[in-house]
């Protein structure tokens, strides 16, 4: 049951949060950073754009392809083992991509990075979990998913002054320090585990999911540039990525050890809050797709200037911690309803008919900003909470691997949509208007799904 009176987190589990969250710094600063670099890597490579496009593409193709792998690797290695490991890997593949003397070197070396960040964030929330024991979560997501909310959003300004003032190697150097002492700090601070030798590699499953997964990233990833979802590069790997997934969604259930525990849906809570992260993709990872366009293209602003401009964003993200110990007192249902209306009331100013032309108020857009932040973050994190509780220690790593895949998949897809709503308005300061209106709708949306959260979540329920 939520604590009904505040209880002191425990020092031990804070500071493992905080290494931890230093160690995701890496790969959450690389993909909007890097994002910020494309054109800059296409001109001094001499590289097309639908080669360079193989940069961001090649990455989070191995991402989705990893992180069903996840909880197995925990079973198998241990948490630490798989951690360190991983933060190794990406350090490595950073280094290389900064070497890299061509484009084609480059986007293997980004596949490299990718195996590396896909595994870290889910073995993060298992260490974080375990550690946890199911006691104040709220806080406890508070600590490691805000700053993986704020990140995103101040990363852009930090790709453009590496951008504008640095060579483009910088763009992975600046990656090297951050993992060095994330990873001598988990050396000390990550608690020792031992993995299991007989932990049984479900190969059939890998060989749906993974590449299943990867197809449906793929697809998605295409639709921007086809201008809509009824085009064959983008029908063909949606349909074949969907066959291959839910092959394994029939398949896994008759398992010993499925890759994936899908049994977790039967679960209301998680079922509903994996719902939720589907979702709100469309409200977090679109709203991050449109704000920077928005500001660079209606107001003409530079990328540095842009990426100032959506600090407030940031800054409210920081104070949606406070939210934390209400989700652990009155659970996450609550939370998660106010945070979604939050962001939608801190949406509406992008949309409504009064601002939709280029000359808006900047402070009032700015206060949005904070609104929309507060509620985007208070709200995700009390989803986060409503996966993860009433899950015992073993379900933990399945969790967050299904948690992982599904928040990829829904940010995808959400920025598929708005992409296609966005190109098909011409990319006018109308168009903008009405994407926005549709992402603040889409928000009202995701509320109805969030009354459906159980009240209260009873300590290691387990499926009917």
């Amino acid at each position: 049951m939520p604590a009904t009176t505040k209880e002191r987190l425990d020092p031990a589990v804070l500071k493992l949060a905080t290494i931890l969250v230093l160690g995701a710094l890496a790969p959450l600063l690389d993909t909007t950073i890097v994002s910020i670099a494309l054109h800059t890597l296409g001109r001094d490579l001499d590289s097309s754009t639908a080669t360079v496009q193989w940069v961001s593409t090649g990455y989070l193709l191995a991402l989705a392809m990893v992180v069903p792998v996840s909880a197995w690797a925990v079973e198998r290695f241990g948490a630490r083992h798989v951690w360190l490991s991983s933060l190794a890997l990406f350090l490595a593949g950073s280094v290389a991509c900064a070497l890299a003397p061509d484009m084609t070197v480059l986007i293997g070396f980004r596949v490299v990075q990718g195996v590396g960040g896909g595994l870290l964030l889910p073995v993060l929330q298992t260490l974080i979990m375990r550690a946890a024991g199911g006691r104040n979560l709220g806080r406890l997501m508070a600590a490691i998913t805000v700053p993986a909310m704020v990140v995103p959003i101040l990363g852009p300004c930090l790709g453009g002054l590496i951008v504008g003032h640095l060579s483009w190697p910088w763009i992975f150097y600046v990656n090297v320090p951050v993992c060095l002492l994330a990873l001598a700090l988990a050396w000390r601070g990550v608690p020792r585990d031992t993995g299991r030798d007989g932990a049984r590699l479900d190969v059939g499953g890998l060989l749906l999911v993974s590449p299943g997964l990867a197809a449906l990233v793929y697809g998605l990833a295409q639709v921007g540039d086809q201008g809509g979802f009824g085009h064959a590069r983008v029908l063909v790997p949606l349909a074949a990525g969907a066959v291959l997934v839910a092959v394994f969604a029939v398949r896994a259930p008759r398992t010993a050890h499925p890759l994936v525990d899908l049994r977790l849906f039967e679960v209301r809570s998680f079922a509903v809050s994996s719902a939720l992260i589907f979702t709100t993709g469309l409200t977090m990872y679109g709203g991050m797709f449109l704000l920077p366009l928005y500001y660079q293209q209606v107001r003409g602003e530079g990328v540095i200037a842009a990426g100032l401009l959506l600090a407030p964003q940031g800054l409210g993200s920081l104070l949606a911690r406070a939210t934390g110990g209400l989700t652990d007192r009155v659970g996450p249902r609550p939370v998660v309803v106010a945070g979604l209306l939050l962001t939608a009331v801190g949406t509406l100013p992008f949309a409504a008919g009064p601002f939709a032309a280029g000359t808006r108020n900047a402070l009032l857009l700015a206060a949005a900003l904070v609104v929309r932040g507060l509620g985007m973050s208070a709200a995700n994190l009390a989803v986060m909470v409503g996966a993860f509780q009433g899950l015992d220690a073993e379900r933990v790593p399945h969790a967050s691997a299904a948690t992982r895949v599904v928040q990829q998949l829904g940010g995808s897809f959400g920025t598929a949509v708005l992409a296609v709503l966005l190109q098909r308005g011409g990319g006018t300061d109308t168009a903008f208007a009405h994407t926005f209106a549709w992402t603040t709708a889409f928000t009202i949306v995701a509320c109805g799904v969030g009354l459906c959260l159980p009240a209260r979540v009873a300590a290691a329920e387990r499926p009917s």
